[in-house]
């Protein structure tokens, strides 16, 4: 091989700093001693055991997967395989990932019969989250039981088996959108330091609520600025804009620098802002009227990534809760759409595929009648997709009337499709008790 500088790669094209699985920066020979490739095989030989609780079979299947979704692919310095086979390879290896088939692994350390308990307030849902995620018995590895109250405060008649926990995160994500440590606009939200969150450690906490959120079955926050996932996942792109500050004086200097029509008016208006520019280490005379651009880009930079890195910092170290920063700088284009906001529209046979029917035996008089009632379930599904009616409502037991209903959430606990898969998966069952719908999310 040439001279370098050389970077290793994972298979989305993403550098490689970790070890994968620790914390350890990687150097190809501690690689080695922790990672063994025997006859082909991709195992890990020391470093990962499986879970307490868990079989050695168990173990073994996870370490396979987890081998297989977070391993570099490594050629060696003497292969005669081409740059572009070697990107082939990487393109396959990439395309037959989802973030279902990641989540399920990450999800293999739950330990079942180990179960975390969540009180939870639908009037107060960030107290409730607290108070269970700072309890001295809490452990994201075991399983999450939640429990909603009513405003007497008597404990709602629900045995969770996934809807309520689902329910939980769903609203809780929805809570941190609104905390004091996120800024900027409402869809493209970036930390901000507050001295009172960092005393409280809630940056800590939040990264680790996502995390617990995607592994558990919840969504993803789905409102990060894309510059701070980037920064979060290991990239350099600058992405912000100036509609990202929501100081208005500086956005107002950055408005003004950026329409400078010549050198001269930007020299002045350098001049001008000399000390803001000075605080956000971005301050110079330009050569050419172009260096606006950077003046503005360097500023951005520095008012949403590093004079929030503290913030920036306990959260990415939270989010290492469960192995998801991993699993989010390994697969950053899967986990996008999950931890920035992107326009979903949940179609008619999006919807229909999250439900399993439970129908009769063929041949049998309620098998023709049940085949009868699911043409008119896959008919609403297309009415209410197709025009739109979303009015969220949290209920555990709802009756469905069309136009008012967000079908998913009434259903399943969760607003939006989750980056995991639904488990279990929700059942359409056919019953003489009611003629309308009735949603159970227990």
């Amino acid at each position: 091989m040439e001279e370098g500088p050389y970077v290793l790669l994972y298979p989305d094209g993403s550098e490689v700093k970790n070890i994968p699985g620790t914390n350890t920066p990687f150097k190809l020979h501690l690689y080695k001693e922790i990672w063994d490739f025997p006859d082909e095989a991709s195992t890990p030989n020391a470093g990962i055991t499986p879970n307490a609780g868990s079989t050695s079979n168990a173990g073994s299947t996870s370490n396979s997967n987890y081998t297989r979704l977070y391993a570099p692919i490594i050629i060696d310095s003497d292969s005669e395989a081409s740059d572009e086979s070697r990107q082939d390879v990487q393109e396959e290896r990439t395309d037959v990932l989802t973030s279902a088939d990641i989540v399920s692994d990450l999800a293999l350390k739950i330990i079942k019969t180990c179960c975390s308990r969540f009180n939870i307030n639908r009037a107060n849902v960030w107290d409730g989250a607290v108070r269970g995620f700072r309890r001295a018995s809490y452990n994201p590895l075991h399983d999450m039981l939640v429990k909603f109250t009513d405003d007497e405060g008597t404990t709602e008649d629900a045995v969770d088996t996934g809807g309520p926990k689902r329910e939980f995160l769903t609203l809780l994500m929805d809570c941190l959108r609104t905390r004091r440590i996120f800024d900027g606009p409402e869809n493209r939200r970036f930390l901000t330091f507050n001295s009172a969150a960092a005393r409280e450690d809630e940056y800590f906490l939040a990264g680790q609520m996502i995390a617990v959120s995607i592994v558990h079955g919840g969504p993803g926050p789905r409102f990060l600025s894309d510059m701070l996932y980037d920064h979060l996942t290991g990239r350099t792109a600058i992405n912000g804009t100036v509609e990202d500050i929501t100081d208005e004086i500086m956005k107002a200097a950055l408005v003004e620098i950026s329409s400078a029509a010549s050198l001269d008016e930007l020299h002045m208006l350098v001049d001008k802002y000399a000390s803001l520019l000075q605080t956000a280490g971005c301050f110079h005379n330009p050569q050419s009227v172009e260096g606006k651009e950077n003046i503005v880009k360097d500023f951005i930079q520095w008012y949403i990534i590093y004079r929030n890195q503290y913030s920036i910092q306990k959260f990415s170290d939270s989010l290492s809760t469960l192995d998801v920063i991993h699993a989010l700088e390994q697969h950053p284009s899967v986990f996008r759409p999950y931890m920035c906001y992107s326009v979903e529209k949940l179609t008619s046979e999006s919807l229909e595929a999250v439900f399993k029917a439970q129908l009769s035996e063929v041949g049998c008089t309620r098998r023709q009648e049940e085949t009868r009632i699911l043409g008119y379930w896959r008919d609403y599904l297309l009415d209410t997709g197709g025009k739109g009616y979303i009015n969220t409502f949290y209920c555990c037991f709802v009756h469905i009337s069309s136009y008012s209903i967000d079908i998913l959430m009434s259903a399943t606990g969760l607003d939006s499709l989750p980056p995991s898969t639904i488990q279990p998966q929700p059942l359409l069952t056919f019953e003489s008790t009611s003629k309308f719908p009735i949603a159970s999310t227990c």
